[in-house]
């Protein structure tokens, strides 16, 4: 075993040896209150949370005696930021084969893959994560052999070795021009493997013990994962950014009317948005696209977002695989290009929401996290300012009402270096 594995290995028994934190009840007060489904912020508000969940969020919120309020400021007070479509908990180091599990291109398998077992709760990302405000994630399989990348895992980010809250949340296929390569190059070869797929499992769900034909081309373990989906058990994350690709994913209900498709990217999905809205399917969207770098992206425009929110199609930001804390950026520039003469973003409290209840709703967990109404998780988070602007930054992080450590590893450098005692650093910075 290499030193590497050692290190994470040791490391992974150390956290699984701690002892859980324990939900604190707190009322917090003086907030600027963002309770994150969409409405405005509430000056001089309170959030009570008692056994992990909330309880009361709002203005005039009755203090209760037993509770020593904690004074926000008027700081901003929110719930805690959710990213869907991500490589958390998969990846430690990217450039570290050792330590990247977010792809399985050599493996025999796809569909059937299931990354819950390898979300890594130390991995130093989702410390970094945790760190920006970001308290729940939606993990995504990247790369395999075929157009299915696996089933995807609902993860918090609690210090704590219980990291996934649900596994196998969905499967994720990928209709675009990435899929083409794999399928066989071209997306007439995509199209036609998605719907043998499917047949394949419609057909071993209706006759589990039976023997199955002798041109299937899918593994039993794959078939089996994708009965879930053709049953509409198990959402549909069907990633395409070309208006035709949407459309071609759209259609697959006429043959398959069970499937509960989120369509993922959608860089030019503001060219079909009444189409996606007339077909009640949800999109998590890549905010700030705006370059035609590919010719699936032809159509790239920063209001895209915006354009389908305005057609009536249910939108949230995700896809964000390199630096998930940074989704309060993507949100605060959708609300700046409303200033920008044609352009068309979001009000503030839309922005919001499209980072908190909008995202936690699209993937079925609304009614546990994503906002601050009651029965909803203790999720909360403390800004020293606007939490959509570039330069404030997260100061308590709760999760499920237990306060989480904010220092991670760049923190630790940060400190470091910012005032380093004469020896303290290695050789090269002697002065």
């Amino acid at each position: 075993m290499s030193a590497h594995r050692l290190m994470r290995a040791a490391l992974g028994a150390l956290l699984a040896s701690a002892a859980p934190a324990m939900a604190q009840d707190m009322a917090i007060t003086n907030a600027r209150l963002v309770i994150g489904d969409g409405t405005p912020p509430i000056e001089n508000g309170t959030v009570v949370v008692r056994g992990g969940k909330v309880v009361a969020a709002g203005a005039g919120v009755a203090l209760p005696g037993d509770l020593k309020p904690i004074d926000a400021g008027g700081r901003w007070v929110t719930p805690g930021l959710v990213v869907a479509v991500t490589d958390l908990g998969l990846v430690d180091v990217e450039a570290v084969d050792d330590s990247n599990d977010s792809g399985a291109a050599k493996a025999p398998f796809s569909a059937g893959l299931d990354i819950a077992a390898a979300i890594n709760p130390a991995a130093q990302p989702i410390a970094i994560a945790r760190a920006g405000g970001v308290t729940r994630a939606a993990v995504a399989p990247l790369g395999t052999s075929g157009i299915f990348r696996g089933q995807g895992a609902v993860i918090d980010l609690g210090a704590d070795p219980r990291a996934v809250v649900q596994p196998r949340a969905f499967q994720y296929v990928d209709l675009g021009e990435a899929g083409a390569a794999v399928a066989g190059g071209s997306r007439v070869a995509v199209l036609a493997s998605l719907r043998n797929a499917l047949a394949e499992a419609r057909e071993l769900a209706l006759a589990p013990a039976g023997n199955r034909r002798d041109d299937v081309l899918l593994t039993r373990t794959d078939a089996a994962a994708l009965i879930a989906v053709v049953t509409g058990r198990q959402p549909l994350y069907v990633r395409a950014d070309r208006a035709a690709d949407i459309r071609m994913a759209l259609n697959l209900r006429e043959e398959f009317p069970a499937l509960k498709l989120t369509l993922v990217g959608a860089t030019e999905g503001w060219m079909v948005a009444g189409e996606i809205a007339a077909a009640g399917v949800p999109v998590i969207a890549t905010p700030l696209t705006d370059l035609p770098q590919s010719f699936e992206r032809l159509g790239a425009t920063q209001s895209n977002v915006g354009r389908m929110a305005a057609g009536g199609v249910r939108v949230a930001l995700g896809a964000f695989f390199d630096q998930p804390r940074y989704a309060p950026q993507y949100a605060g520039n959708l609300v700046a290009l409303n200033r920008v003469p044609g352009a068309r973003g979001l009000s503030w409290d839309k922005a919001f929401a499209a980072i908190s209840s909008g995202p936690a709703e699209i993937l079925g967990m609304g009614e546990r996290f994503g906002s601050l109404r009651a029965g909803r998780a203790g999720d909360v988070v403390v800004w020293d300012g606007d939490p959509l602007e570039l330069t404030s930054g997260a100061v308590r992080v709760f999760i499920d009402g237990v306060e989480q450590p904010l220092e991670n590893h760049q923190t630790r450098l940060r400190e470091r270096y910012r005032s380093p005692a004469e020896g303290s650093l290695p050789k090269a910075y002697d002065w």
